[in-house]
């Protein structure tokens, strides 16, 4: 099932698959939509109830006004979306940009969320100090000329330039730069509304902080990461577990920044682990 789901200034588009406990999935971003996680996440659906969200203003959601477009406000977003829908228990997974608004939503509504899983989050822009070195040091080396290319691009405009962005700096995203899966991931993400001129204002987005204030989780968190993730680095991750009251670390050596598509089978097998050990 898909449709819309009214919140107060705004409408979420809400793609759902399979019953049991509900599980409100972010996608990474700005700019993306659901289908950023291909199909890869379906096999959870025959337990849980996957809700994955076109986040504020992306996808098949309703335009907003781009101020509007704060972590604090897509953090208020999921709440008030397991209010719309009625929840009275469920778990938040994010992955890149949707891990901070997981986070960020943990942090500023203890407790709501019954379960945290984040794939690939940071708790501060510190932790991005390292990505500009990590690129410079890619290889193979036409890999990394096309991924600085297009960082050095303008920033795009047409949704189709948005696309041929997320595309050529994929490689910078797996662990192998040349991995073929490389291109079935982009085919399987084919469906993807890109939302550009989110992207653009998320550049001046204050980013993510709220290192300090990681004690004040009251949920358990599950941080996965990828060794070779060269943005959201090992580090982040275990700062983020190191600084929650319950928190663990799943470490996947064989991946990058998009582990559920690089090792899709374990992932899925951490969060449904995850879940069953606190129900």
């Amino acid at each position: 099932m898909s449709g819309p789901v009214r919140l107060d200034d705004t409408s979420l588009w809400v793609h759902e698959r399979g019953s049991g406990y509900p599980i409100i999935v972010l996608h990474a971003g700005p700019g993306l939509d659901h289908h950023a996680f291909g199909a890869y996440l379906d096999p959870l659906a025959e337990r849980f109830r996957l809700l994955l969200v076109d986040q504020r203003g992306q996808g098949r959601s309703d335009p907003v006004e781009l101020e509007t477009f704060t972590l604090p406000r897509l953090a208020q977003d999921v709440i008030m979306l397991a209010r719309a829908l009625e929840l009275e228990r469920f778990a938040v997974l994010g992955h890149s940009f949707g891990a901070f608004v997981a986070l960020q939503h943990a942090v500023d509504y203890p407790g709501m969320a019954s379960q945290i899983i984040l794939s690939g989050g940071v708790p501060s822009g510190r932790f991005f100090r390292v990505v500009e070195r990590n690129l410079a040091e890619l290889e193979p080396r036409e890999a990394r000329l096309q991924v600085q290319a297009a960082m050095a691009r303008e920033e795009p405009r047409p949704p189709s330039a948005f696309a041929a962005f997320v595309a050529d700096v994929m490689p910078f995203q797996f662990a192998d730069p040349v991995d073929p899966r490389i291109d079935e991931y982009l085919k399987a993400t084919g469906e993807t509304i890109y939302t550009p001129d989110v992207y653009r204002h998320s550049r001046t987005m204050d980013p993510i902080e709220v290192e300090d204030q990681l004690g004040e989780v009251a949920a358990p968190v599950l941080a996965i990461v990828g060794r070779f993730d060269r943005s959201c680095i090992y580090a982040a991750s275990k700062a983020i577990v190191d600084g929650v009251t319950d928190g663990e670390l799943a470490l996947f050596d064989h991946s990058g920044h998009v582990p559920f598509a690089e090792e899709p089978q374990r992932f899925r097998a951490e969060v449904s682990g995850f879940l069953e050990r606190h129900p």
